[in-house]
C-alpha cells in the first residue's frame, strides 16, 4: 500500500498563489506517476497535472501557463504550484500515485478562490 498525504490547501483572492505538496509513504517501489486532479462541486473530478519518474509533465489546458508540477525523488513528495488562481480553480484537490497497475490516492485538500 501506498499512502499519500496532501498539504498547502486553504483560502485565496483571485490572483493570488498556492502551492500543494503531496508525500508519499508506504510500499515504494517504483512510482511510474505522481499527479493532482480536482473535483468541484457538482462536477466529475478532472485531471490537473501528472510528472513521471523521469520529469515528463503533462498539464491540463485550463492550468497550463499558471500552475506548476514538480517532485522530489529522494522525499517522494511532488508540488503543485498555483499562479493566477481564478474562482474556477476552487475544488478540492487530489493528489494520486501509480504503482505497479495500481491507482492511489491522497484524502483531497480543498481550494477555495475568492473573487
Amino acid at each position: 500500500q501506498v499512502q499519500l498525504e496532501e498539504s498547502g490547501g486553504g483560502l485565496v483572492q483571485a490572483g493570488g498563489s498556492l502551492r500543494l505538496s503531496c508525500a508519499a509513504s508506504g510500499r515504494i517501489f517504483s512510482i511510474n506517476v505522481m499527479g493532482w486532479y480536482r473535483q468541484a462541486p457538482g462536477k466529475q473530478r478532472e485531471l490537473v497535472a501528472t510528472i513521471t519518474g523521469g520529469g515528463r509533465t503533462n498539464y491540463a489546458k485550463r492550468v497550463k501557463g499558471r500552475f506548476t508540477i514538480s517532485s522530489d525523488n529522494a522525499k517522494k513528495t511532488v508540488y503543485l504550484q498555483m499562479n493566477s488562481l481564478t474562482p474556477e480553480d476552487t475544488a478540492v484537490y487530489y493528489c494520486n500515485a501509480a504503482q505497479s497497475g495500481k491507482e492511489y490516492w491522497g484524502q483531497g485538500t480543498q481550494i477555495t478562490v475568492s473573487s
